[in-house]
């Protein structure tokens, strides 16, 4: 039987973007013809790329729709060039497809155009709850954008969450056809890949990694607070976000912080593996951040590394539980020196939390658990358009 085509679709470049490649592939080499639309807001990356993972090629489109970051209602014009593009897209290549999986909320709206016009079924993959994602947003906004975000999960085919968490979310909505997908890493432990040819780190007592979106509000400029007063300490940092021009000016003549910029996802794991620590220390005050599911954080499962985050975010009781990394109080220079400190003083402890770490990845966290429970949503889409019980 052939697999009905799908397509991803995006509010940013996807280059790269972990979760969308890692669900993408699960479904191509599945048999699902697979392509991704994306935005790409430089307007200077390839407007088509094929992208090459583990044999599997999947069409990427990039509309060149221009916008900043974080800039909160400023961003409104962008946001809706961007949702007619995107509609303008997907009702153009309408044959190519039957099902959409969107990604977040700045793309669920063009969807449901299309089920309502055409019959295509949509799955609403949440990453981030958009109305508690937003910055310097009004509050009465993000309580119209909550109230037609609840409407939008009701009227997609299929829920798809980051952490079990994220239900206290939406409240009392239970959709027939969910799935919790953690963002959690293909096991490259057991495959050949780039991490092992990554290069020696040079000399330092302790090496520290963070790669992801540059914000204030994940520990950031606390943590080069530290790096400050231990100049015998390294971090790589990479990545991007709306505060990238304030961290470059801070790390500005700070030997010690190796700056990466926007780095592919094996560079990016490449780096988490020559540090002996990783960073995820989010803003609990942030509603996201408390039902927060950081990639980092599952990635240092993976690579048996420990992680320190932030208390009140969730995340915490996952390390916690699994005894696989510290948790320190957001905002808190000293505290966080102080974990970094046991975990450079203790060379035991780093092992013993990495181990367990490793161990808890593979009971609970694994992409293979996560990558069969995304198939099997897939399947329970197919049964309802073939008109059989879920």
């Amino acid at each position: 039987m052939n697999k009905p085509g799908i397509v991803f679709c995006r509010s940013n470049p996807v280059a790269p973007d972990p979760r969308v490649e890692k669900e993408a592939l699960a479904l191509a080499q599945a048999g699902y013809p697979v392509q991704v639309v994306a935005w790409d807001r430089s307007a200077a990356l390839p407007a088509h790329q094929l992208l090459s993972i583990a044999g599997q090629q999947i069409e990427i489109t990039r509309l060149p729709i221009r916008a900043e970051y974080a800039r909160g209602v400023r961003n409104l014009p962008d946001l809706l060039r961007w949702q007619i593009g995107l509609l303008r897209w997907l009702l153009h290549k309408r044959s190519q497809f039957t099902i959409l999986h969107a990604c977040d909320f700045d793309t669920i709206l063009p969807a449901l155009v299309l089920k309502a016009l055409f019959g295509k079924q949509v799955v609403y993959d949440i990453f981030d709850f958009y109305a508690d994602h937003l910055r310097a947003t009004p509050q009465a906004l993000k309580t119209l954008i909550r109230v037609v975000d609840r409407w939008a999960i009701r009227a997609a085919d299929a829920l798809i969450l980051v952490d079990d968490s994220r239900w206290e979310q939406i409240g009392d909505l239970r959709p027939a056809r969910s799935a919790v997908i953690y963002n959690s890493p293909a096991d490259l432990r057991l495959a050949q890949s780039p991490l092992e040819q990554a290069e020696a780190t040079p000399s330092a007592s302790l090496t520290i990694a963070y790669i992801g979106l540059l914000q204030a509000e994940r520990g950031l400029f606390e943590l080069l607070q530290v790096l400050k007063q231990r100049p015998e300490w390294l971090l790589h940092l990479a990545g991007f976000g709306g505060d990238e021009q304030r961290l470059l000016a801070a790390i500005a003549g700070m030997p010690n912080v190796q700056w990466h910029g926007r780095v592919p996802y094996a560079r990016a794991l490449e780096l988490s593996r020559q540090a002996d620590v990783l960073l995820a220390t989010y803003d609990p005050a942030i509603p996201n951040h408390r039902y927060a599911s950081p990639n980092k954080v599952f990635e240092a499962m993976m690579l048996g590394k420990p992680v320190i985050v932030a208390q009140d975010t969730n995340v915490d009781r996952v390390i916690a539980s699994g005894e696989c990394g510290l948790v320190v109080p957001y905002g808190d220079p000293a505290a966080l020196q102080a974990a970094l400190e046991r975990l450079q003083f203790d060379p035991g402890l780093r092992q013993r939390l990495g181990n367990n770490a490793r161990r808890v990845y593979e009971q609970r966290y694994s992409w293979e658990i996560m990558r069969q429970r995304l198939l099997a949503l897939y399947a329970s889409l197919q049964d309802k358009q073939q008109g059989r019980s879920p």
